[in-house]
């Protein structure tokens, strides 16, 4: 089974980007897009797949797929490797800075 993601939420094109048994529940992996960005993708322990953008808003550095991932009041979450802002991986928004979002990328397996 494949890891597809859209790296256009308004468009209907799915990118296949690997096997979704690379993912190791609880780790990450970066992915390079066709337009140069990188997702950050992960699994969850319970199967879930999640996309986010690598780049940490906070230092710009292409990190976020080396975060430590966990959840607080039931939301998942990944915490940079760098600075341990922690990013929402259903909305992009980092629970510690109102303020700041990273980029959430539509995922399935097909």
């Amino acid at each position: 089974m494949k890891l597809e993601l859209s790296a256009r939420p308004d468009a209907d094109e799915w990118l296949p980007v690997c096997d979704v048994d690379a993912l190791t529940p609880g780790r990450g992996m970066a992915a390079l897009l066709p337009d140069g960005r990188q997702a950050a993708l992960f699994r969850d322990r319970a199967g879930r797949l999640y996309a986010i953008d690598n780049r940490d808003p906070f230092t710009g550095a292409q990190v976020l797929a080396r975060g430590l991932i966990g959840t607080v009041g039931g939301r998942p979450f990944v915490a940079s490797p760098l600075l341990k802002q922690r990013f929402d991986l259903e909305t992009g928004r980092c629970l510690d800075d109102d303020e700041v979002t990273v980029a959430v990328f539509p995922v399935r397996a097909a």
